[in-house]
């Protein structure tokens, strides 16, 4: 009979993903020693090497390749029998793991997390701000509880729940402060500062513009705060969502103009596991979502409704 601890295999798993003693030990907090010790009793518990060491970093073998996903599977399932636990209680408690994209997290995150606080006092609200792809990897294994993301994801796996749509916004210098505002054909000819690539959001505002990226006609930046600043410095314009315009534009000289109608848009909503046992509670929580994001039920989407996307 194999003898592998449980506490084992959550190390295992952070040196797979981390690929590094140093930083695995300090994600599991523990030791690098310590943690070098349980894995090569591990590996003696299964009678074959795991990694491939060496003085810079560590590499899966291939039985190591092979046992990674089983692990993360057996972990997942393992976390899933508290969330269990956590579903048949009267109060929702304990660890809630929440992901949330970059042009979502610094806007709505204190009012969320405020109002988490307040009406379940008892949970433990750990938050990860990732772009979509790393959020739906991390829901996946196992390592979120929900995320909140642009829809739709589209995963075969996941349950998506809308929750409201919000525009976007033109962001231009002050001095054009009172010009038309330019159509998406007019914007094609201008030069537009965006998001770098990985971002939805940039995703998003090439659609709306109908074009492609083109090193020499756009500039990208890795935050919005970026963008607003470099268009009140008068290197071009942007779009925003309207999320952001409180906070990105007030320390900057620009203006802020709305397009004609249909007005560029996006659907908010948050995601998680069809399997996950806390789905009742997750649920509950979109409603807190809602409420911190200032969108009345019913107004600008037809609240929370859930929507399962085959591939």
């Amino acid at each position: 009979m194999v003898n592998v601890t449980l506490r084992q295999l959550r190390y295992f798993d952070a040196l797979a993903r981390h690929g590094h003693f140093g930083r695995a030990a300090e994600a599991c907090a523990i030791s690098q020693p310590a943690l070098s010790m349980q894995i090569k009793e591990m590996e003696g518990a299964l009678g074959g090497l795991l990694l491939e060491r060496s003085a810079r970093q560590v590499a899966l073998t291939r039985l190591g390749e092979e046992l990674a996903q089983r692990v993360r599977d057996i972990l997942r399932s393992v976390d899933e029998l508290g969330d269990f636990a956590r579903a048949s209680r009267d109060k929702f408690a304990g660890r809630l793991r929440i992901g949330m994209i970059p042009t979502i997290a610094p806007y709505l995150l204190p009012r969320i997390v405020g109002n988490l606080t307040r009406a379940h006092p008892e949970l433990d609200i750990q938050v990860r701000e990732a772009l979509t792809p790393k959020l739906i990897q991390e829901l996946a294994e196992g390592r979120l509880d929900t995320a909140i993301v642009a829809l739709p994801v589209s995963e075969a796996s996941l349950t998506e729940v809308a929750l409201f749509t919000e525009n976007f916004l033109l962001v231009r210098p002050r001095k054009d402060d009172g010009a038309p505002v330019p159509s998406r054909e007019m914007l094609r000819e201008m030069r537009l500062l965006l998001l770098e690539e990985g971002h939805c959001f940039r995703n998003q505002a090439l659609s709306f513009c109908k074009m492609q990226a083109s090193p020499r006609e756009l500039l990208d930046a890795n935050s919005l705060s970026t963008l607003v600043q470099m268009v009140s410095a008068g290197v071009g314009v942007t779009l925003i969502p309207e999320m952001a315009v409180a906070v990105e534009t007030r320390s900057a000289s620009v203006s802020v103009a709305r397009f004609k109608n249909p007005q560029p848009a996006r659907t908010i909503g948050m995601i998680w596991r069809k399997t996950s046992p806390l789905a009742r509670q997750l649920l509950q929580i979109s409603e807190v979502v809602c409420l911190a994001a200032g969108k009345a039920r019913g107004r600008n989407a037809a609240g929370p409704s859930s929507r399962n996307h085959r591939t």
